[in-house]
């Protein structure tokens, strides 16, 4: 049964709009350096601004695992920013597999082509199956 993800992709690197200065980026620094300054529930907000995954998700997840008991609002924020900078990874190296398929839109078979080329994605091998 082969099931394909029909998911349109825009590159985003190549949008001159969403490409900041670096004194934006230098803004977005000292705001995030600020934040991690804030305790209480004011920092656990602005984790959420900061994570595009639903951090009440990511901790339910996370305690499902039995050897989790308790899991702080920090080690839930990071385990979502790599669950975030993981997908957006694995996202790009598929969608040079569509761009050679000159297709717009990322297949499963893209995925497993990534899966199968790319060391780091070792792990994955067979998983999609």
């Amino acid at each position: 049964m082969a099931a394909t993800v029909a998911t349109p992709v825009t590159p985003t690197e190549l949008d001159p709009d969403r490409c900041g200065s670096e004194e934006e980026s230098r803004g977005a620094e000292a705001e995030e350096e600020n934040t991690q300054q804030q305790i209480g529930p004011a920092a656990a907000v602005s984790h959420s601004r900061l994570s595009k995954l639903p951090l009440a998700r990511i901790k339910a997840l996370m305690k499902t695992d039995p050897d989790v008991s308790l899991a702080s609002q920090e080690s839930v924020f990071i385990i979502a920013k790599a669950t975030e900078l993981f997908v957006e990874m694995i996202a790009k190296d598929a969608l040079v597999y569509a761009q050679q398929g000159k297709r717009k839109t990322l297949q499963r078979k893209d995925l497993d082509n990534a899966i199968e080329a790319i060391d780091e994605f070792a792990f994955l091998e067979g998983t999609l199956d």
